[in-house]
């Protein structure tokens, strides 16, 4: 099951939002190309997802609006850099020209299936919901001595 939630990236939306990092497994992080200000505001989204969301989330950092060349602050190069500094993958895209949307809604997916498979495989408490409990063996119970039975 996917659920999106859009939370504008506007400050007076910074609270209510970190409820919800919690159980988030994956973000798309995205800054509008023709304002710096988005762009600088990445490092602190960042930081609030790396605080508030599970550790293993994943996240995608995406410039918007590259349908507007013409109007272009942030170039890509900036972008890519910050995204390798963050550990994030990048993508630019077009919401208004459907350019690279479903792309990146599909790697988002692809990535946090790849990541919880690899949890599975290694026995992730956080991914399989197990508890931590004894270790069971097949070894039987050593006989009792004094037992009458």
């Amino acid at each position: 099951k996917l659920q999106i939630w859009d939370t504008a990236g506007q400050e007076r939306y910074r609270t209510i939002t970190t409820a919800y990092y919690r159980g988030a497994m994956g973000f798309i992080l995205m800054y509008d190309i023709t304002n710096e200000e988005s762009f600088n505001a990445v490092q602190d989204w960042s930081t609030q997802i790396k605080t508030y969301s599970w550790d293993n989330a994943q996240v995608l950092l995406v410039g918007n609006k590259c349908d507007m060349e013409d109007e272009r602050i942030v170039n890509a190069e900036r972008g890519r850099q910050l995204s390798e500094h963050l550990g994030f993958e990048f993508f630019e895209a077009s919401a208004k020209d459907n350019i690279n949307v479903k792309q990146t809604f599909e790697r988002l997916v692809d990535i946090i299936c790849e990541k919880m498979s690899e949890s599975l495989d290694a026995g992730d408490p956080a991914v399989t919901g197990a508890k931590q409990g004894p270790q069971l063996t097949e070894q039987p119970a050593p006989p009792h001595q004094d037992c009458a039975c």
